[in-house]
């Protein structure tokens, strides 16, 4: 209960929170469901959220024997805060990996693009082949489908010209342009 509020007072999910935190997703959903935490676990969200065990633990009922130093020491919250400077996130939230160069991110944005694109592709696919259905079944004297089919078609093509750099309006030289444009302003 108290980890989800402070993980939504930080606005991570709780894959977000797993990877600071080095505990797993699963675990992370189980402790917000109110099951008991492990003192590992409890710690290394603590250390997370820069509180201590005893904190975190205020809605979970107490256990028989006494936790051995329930704080935080100062080398983890260094530690803690090291790693927060070196985790950092893309644009859509993808943790960035700082052993790749600049040739490798710019080679995964690409294929998380053309990803995107068939993910695309494939929703009209499927959404067409059924209001298709529909409309044969409902009404085959008119063919009403091929309004949609033609609005998110274009779309969809926008996509792929882009993506596949076939058509590049927004491109480099237009985001170039614009930097340039704010900065003499």
């Amino acid at each position: 209960m108290i980890i989800r509020k402070l993980r939504l007072d930080k606005g991570w999910s709780q894959e977000q929170l797993a990877e600071i935190s080095g505990v797993s997703t699963r675990t992370i959903q189980r402790i917000e469901r109110g099951k008991t935490a492990s003192l590992e676990s409890l710690k290394c969200l603590a250390a997370v959220f820069e509180t201590n065990v005893t904190d975190l633990r205020e809605d979970q009922p107490m256990s028989e024997t006494p936790e051995p130093n329930p704080t935080i020491s100062d080398a983890d919250r260094a530690a803690l805060a090291k790693m927060k400077e070196w985790m950092k996130y893309d644009d859509e939230g993808y943790l960035l990996d700082p052993s790749l160069n600049n040739d490798e991110r710019a080679a995964l944005e690409y294929v998380r693009d053309i990803k995107a694109f068939y993910i695309n592709l494939w929703s009209y696919i499927i959404v067409m082949v059924v209001l298709l259905i529909i409309n044969l079944l409902s009404d085959p004297s008119y063919i009403w489908v091929v309004w949609p089919a033609l609005g998110w078609g274009i779309g969809v093509l926008m996509h792929g010209l882009t993506v596949f750099e076939r058509f590049s309006f927004f491109g480099a030289d237009w985001e170039r342009k614009q930097v340039e444009k704010r900065l003499r302003k």
